[in-house]
């Protein structure tokens, strides 16, 4: 189900430009340009920005709230890929090529989504080549991360994941080099799609996690609340 509710508000557009790595070098000139050519939508929870097939041709923004693109096997398992925040875009790859995605976009909560049709974008990038540098950087980026998940897909098992997951949350929230214990940490997803992004199923993560807890690394609060105890049994797992 797809929600073709939009709005043109002009301040609301701005911040949602402005919000972008890609484009945060921009004078403010600049960005009213591209602000003129945006559209906002907004999606209710659980509703498809796209799915596979679906004609492509606008770059999209998260402007507020959460997206989860996923694929689906032929035997209906998921595999989640990304989860998208505020800030986030997708849709770049259609400002290259004509083809459609393989992939599912699914928003997990409300979201307010901005959008620039791919031939205005396309013109953004001849006059102002710097962002076709930080989409490059971006795509880099993701790249790596890929890279990163089909190792730990391929060559670990499903608590050297976990572990190496809850690495990774943590390097992300502060530098390792500074880490104070107890560190609360907040998972951004559903255990159900952190399963299926690391690559087991819920019923592993629950365990797993609850050894954790049990060898004292962990405490686990509620469904997404994780306090890291302990920390370095989890970098020599992963």
């Amino acid at each position: 189900m797809k929600c073709n509710h939009s709005f043109d508000d002009p301040e609301s557009m701005k911040l949602c430009v402005a919000g972008v790595p890609i484009f945060n070098h921009l004078s403010n000139r600049e960005m009213q340009e591209i602000v003129e050519t945006s559209r906002t939508k907004v999606y209710r929870k659980g509703e498809f920005i796209f799915q596979p097939g679906d004609p492509s041709g606008n770059l999209l923004i998260i402007h507020t709230g959460r997206v989860k693109m996923y694929r689906v096997s032929e035997s209906g398992k998921e595999q989640l890929l990304r989860i998208l925040e505020p800030g986030d875009f997708i849709g770049d790859l259609s400002l290259f090529t004509n083809e459609t995605s393989d992939n599912y976009a699914e928003t997990m909560i409300n979201t307010e989504i901005c959008a620039i049709h791919r031939a205005d974008m396309q013109q953004f990038l001849i006059t102002h080549p710097l962002i076709s540098v930080k989409i490059l950087e971006e795509i880099s980026k993701r790249l790596n991360e890929a890279e990163k998940t089909i190792e730990r897909l391929s060559l670990q098992d499903a608590e050297k994941r976990i572990a190496s997951y809850l690495v990774e949350l943590v390097k992300n929230t502060v530098d390792p080099k500074s880490i104070t214990l107890p560190l609360n940490i907040l998972l951004p997803m559903s255990k159900k799609d952190l399963a299926s992004y690391i690559g087991t199923t819920k019923e592993t993560l629950s365990r797993r996690l609850s050894s954790f807890q049990d060898n004292g690394w962990i405490s686990l609060t509620g469904q997404r609340n994780i306090t890291i105890l302990n920390f370095e049994p989890l970098l020599n797992l992963e």
